[in-house]
């Protein structure tokens, strides 16, 4: 790992194939919920880095594997952090929406 790693965002793209091979693992969007109305990555919860509090009702079980985007991949870095902190053992921040180039809901 170089120096300038750690500036490296993660790619989304990537992320999220690993989330789809990836039995029982949850997608998590940490955006406003307006910003999920605007599209989202199909099969993703929203949850809203403000009300992490609430991810029980999204992902009850900690040892599951939690995947978590948001726009940039700023608000996934550290709601990863807050989610570790809160128990969940296996947090990977997949970055921002905004480099995906798969399908969108809305």
């Amino acid at each position: 790992m170089g120096f300038f790693d750690f500036l490296k965002s993660p790619d989304i793209n990537k992320g999220v194939k690993e989330y789809n091979d990836t039995p029982g693992a949850v997608l998590l969007d940490v955006r406003t919920p307006e910003e999920y109305r605007e599209g989202h990555i199909p099969g993703s919860k929203n949850v809203p880095l403000q009300a992490l509090e609430t991810v029980g009702s999204a992902a009850g079980d900690r040892s599951a594997p939690l995947f978590v985007y948001c726009y940039s991949g700023n608000r996934s870095r550290q709601a990863a952090g807050i989610l570790t902190k809160m128990g969940y053992s296996d947090v990977r921040n997949i970055g921002g929406i905004s480099s995906y180039t798969g399908k969108v809901a809305r």
